[in-house]
């Protein structure tokens, strides 16, 4: 009997939830933490590494992100926490009036809870707040998630770079969106995520 509950009580630490014991044993759980959004920073390389490691067939590596985020005036890039905790990240570089999405992943235990789209959200909401106007991206024409999350938040496939992704030789679709100036992208603040 006391098994079950303790796999109980480690799922629900691992979705976030604060544990406390009742008079008799018994878990009382509370609301998770509500996902926040920051500016990425050093200290949160380890976490984005890991989840980097998990989500991409060829991750980039430690110091490319130590690059872009110490050395690259082009880039901008955030954190979605919860806490302390990285639960996934995204990164452009906002040239001009454009804004070109580096990066884009979630932790895997957080996938299919709009965590991505909330991500993409925030980062064309600060392309548009720097001055951008167009946004672009390319994806694996393999990564279907990925595509229709794109296309829900108004991306259109505009061309092909052949043999892109060094890999697997897979082309990358490129896709654009002109008017960051419409719907949420448009400077609204970013609403506290609703615990599921």
């Amino acid at each position: 009997m006391l098994r079950p509950a303790r796999r109980t009580l480690q799922a629900a630490e691992g979705a976030g939830w604060d544990r406390l014991r009742g008079v008799a044993g018994t878990a009382v759980e509370r609301e998770p933490e509500p996902v926040r959004f920051a500016d990425m920073q050093v200290r949160h390389l380890s976490m984005v590494m890991d989840i980097e490691r998990r989500s991409y067939p060829t991750p980039w590596s430690e110091r490319a992100f130590l690059s872009e985020l110490t050395q690259n005036a082009y880039a901008h890039y955030v954190v979605a926490l919860r806490g302390i905790r990285v639960l996934g990240y995204g990164g452009m570089w906002l040239i001009l009036d454009e804004a070109h999405v580096t990066n884009l992943a979630v932790l895997p235990a957080e996938r299919g809870r709009g965590l991505g789209d909330r991500i993409l959200t925030e980062l064309e909401r600060r392309a548009a707040a720097g001055g951008c106007r167009r946004m672009t991206l390319e994806v694996r024409p393999t990564n279907a998630v990925a595509r229709a999350l794109y296309a829900k938040h108004g991306f259109v496939a505009r061309g092909r770079r052949p043999g892109y992704y060094s890999d697997t030789h897979e082309d990358a679709i490129v896709m654009w969106k002109d008017d960051l100036g419409s719907g949420e992208a448009e400077g609204e603040p970013t609403a506290p995520e609703v615990p599921r």
